[in-house]
């Protein structure tokens, strides 16, 4: 099925932070999203989550001028283009931060989170993440989490049967166990999708997936499903209203044939 993509995007500080430290890529032209949420303190999160939209971006333009460009990064063997482009994207952004941390102790260790979306020129899609923030996926009514968080909870649900409650009040909720920057390589988890018409996908940062249950985000994306704006916008919205603790950050996609 050929694919046109209808997008939006927005972020913002939350009620509790004084500085974004989440960056966003919303970049039709190359079919490529991105949403990354920066840790580190200071200006250092940010500093780290914008070298993953700059750096991202400018990989798949590189790529889409001159492929030889990001030669060897795209041909690891039994992966499509689209994931050895998100795999070497990422890892490039991982070395970056990282090598930056090493050589200015400004920013040692810095680090962030992020979730990538590709729609190939097959047509399939493909998710890459390292952290904890999430894509999910609306078909019709139902909402599905794509992704799956490098979180020291989501370690611990593996082994244990959590109640709501226990879930809720984990002491250490918010400790991922993956990121980029912290080392020299990282592991990126990627996932292929072939999506339907009228699936919408939405990125975001565990400030919105923190602060708004699975309920209540696909209540919104039902709702709002005809303008991306506006259900990007009540996304945020619900989770500054919900507390907004952290900072706040989403795309959303809808899936339209051409």
């Amino acid at each position: 099925m050929p694919i046109r993509v209808t997008c939006a995007g927005e972020t913002n500080v939350g009620r509790k932070r004084n500085h974004n430290e989440d960056n966003l890529l919303v970049f039709p032209e190359r079919n490529l999203f991105v949403v990354a949420d920066g840790m580190g303190g200071h200006a250092c999160g940010e500093v780290a989550s914008q070298i993953v939209v700059e750096t991202m971006r400018d990989y798949f333009n590189r790529a889409a001028e001159d492929p030889d460009a990001t030669w060897p990064g795209r041909e690891e063997r039994g992966r499509s283009a689209s994931e050895n482009m998100l795999n070497a994207g990422i890892r490039w952004c991982n070395y970056t931060i990282w090598e930056k941390g090493q050589s200015d102790q400004r920013f040692k260790n810095m680090g962030t989170t992020v979730v990538a979306l590709h729609i190939g020129d097959d047509g399939l899609l493909t998710v890459a993440h390292v952290g904890d923030s999430r894509i999910y996926r609306l078909r019709g009514s139902d909402l599905k989490q794509v992704t799956e968080d490098h979180s020291l909870l989501n370690d611990y649900k593996k082994m244990a049967v959590l109640t709501p409650e226990e879930e809720a009040n984990f002491p250490h909720k918010n400790i991922i166990v993956r990121a980029c920057g912290l080392k020299q390589d990282v592991l990126v988890d990627l996932a292929r999708e072939k999506p339907e018409r009228g699936d919408v996908f939405m990125l975001c940062s565990d400030g919105l997936s923190g602060e708004v249950v699975d309920e209540q985000i696909c209540e919104i994306m039902v709702r709002d499903r005809a303008n991306l704006e506006v259900m990007a916008h009540a996304l945020v919205q619900q989770a500054c209203d919900n507390g907004g603790k952290d900072n706040v950050t989403c795309i959303v996609i809808r899936m339209e044939e051409v």
